[in-house]
């Protein structure tokens, strides 16, 4: 019965899976998603017919490799916007994790055995490095957005989910998922937040950010305990498309590049506290990183740390040529 599972079945079921089970953020289970679909539409073309689990138990590392150079090819198309070399390898190593965690999956619940895609090589890309605001451009994000507001109700809005974002680091969807009770069961100063993968931190939170989150709280349109803490104009949960879109308008005004963003002031959060002193493992459990070579990235963006570091632990630093 297992054998003769339509593989689109399968994909159905993994997502779900991966949604409810595994907790992965929904851009992740949409990305793999659309890749699986793209590799059983490939397959079923190359072998001619609907494809079943028992299809992909037999599907070879050859196969594999076939529609990695389909996908490939399909990128490099002239009617396609044009790539460079490093966001193909990009989207060729998300192919390679798409295929192994739907493999993984079907091995745990479909006992389907097949080694191929652990054989795929990942290619190398380069690594991002974060790309924080200056401080004083940081500092003065959540009053300037606000200041664009249309409404009054939404400057206060804006003005505290711009200050929370800066002065905790949370991930945008992690703040936009928060209700008016998580805020109410802020014990001394500390909110608990679920982050990737279903896990709980708790981060503290300063007086500008209290008196900000107060501020909105008392003119929230409809503050019960299980409203989103920060709401639309329909009064749903604030699509985080609002807070792009608000950052981009701000950001055009003070002439800052495409990369400040909602997500540049976690950047933001975790660099300036680096270079106030703040140790790795502090500010990892404050990201919420499950690995701290997540969190040293920002060593490696920030120059001016490396060379500190390098003259304060260096025997012949203080030496002169």
């Amino acid at each position: 019965m297992t054998a003769t599972l339509m593989a689109l079945d399968a994909l159905r079921d993994w997502t779900e899976w991966l949604t409810h089970e595994r907790r992965a953020s929904p851009r992740t289970v949409e990305a793999y998603r659309h890749d699986i679909l793209l590799a059983l539409t490939f397959f079923q073309q190359h072998l001619g017919a609907e494809v079943t689990l028992a299809d992909l138990g037999k599907l070879s590392l050859a196969d594999l490799r076939a529609w990695l150079a389909h996908e490939t090819a399909r990128s490099e198309q002239p009617t396609r916007r044009p790539t460079s070399a490093d966001s193909r390898a990009r989207s060729r190593a998300r192919h390679v994790s798409a295929l192994r965690s739907f493999f993984r999956y079907l091995g745990l619940r479909h006992d389907l055995s097949n080694p191929a895609p652990s054989l795929l090589a990942t290619p190398r890309t380069k690594k991002r490095l974060p790309r924080p605001l200056g401080e004083d451009a940081a500092r003065a994000a959540a009053e300037g957005i606000s200041d664009d507001a249309e409404t009054s109700l939404a400057a206060l809005r804006d003005r505290a989910l711009f200050t929370l974002l800066y002065g905790t680091g949370l991930r945008i969807g992690e703040a936009l998922s928060l209700d008016i009770r998580d805020l109410t069961n802020a014990g001394q100063n500390m909110l608990r937040v679920v982050g990737k993968g279903g896990k709980e931190r708790l981060v503290p939170l300063l007086p500008a950010v209290m008196e900000a989150l107060e501020s909105w709280k008392a003119a929230h349109p409809s503050p019960t305990p299980d409203a989103p803490l920060f709401c639309g104009v329909r009064g749903g949960r604030l699509n985080p498309g609002v807070a792009q879109r608000a950052m981009r308008t701000w950001r055009k005004g003070e002439g800052l590049p495409d990369s400040a963003t909602p997500h540049a002031l976690r950047h933001s959060f975790a660099t300036h506290l680096m270079e106030g002193g703040a140790d790795l493992r502090t500010i990892q459990e404050l990201m919420g990183h499950a690995s701290l070579s997540t969190t040293q990235a920002y060593t490696l963006a920030d120059e001016k740390h490396l060379l500190d570091v390098w003259r304060k632990a260096h025997p012949r630093a203080g030496q002169e040529s």
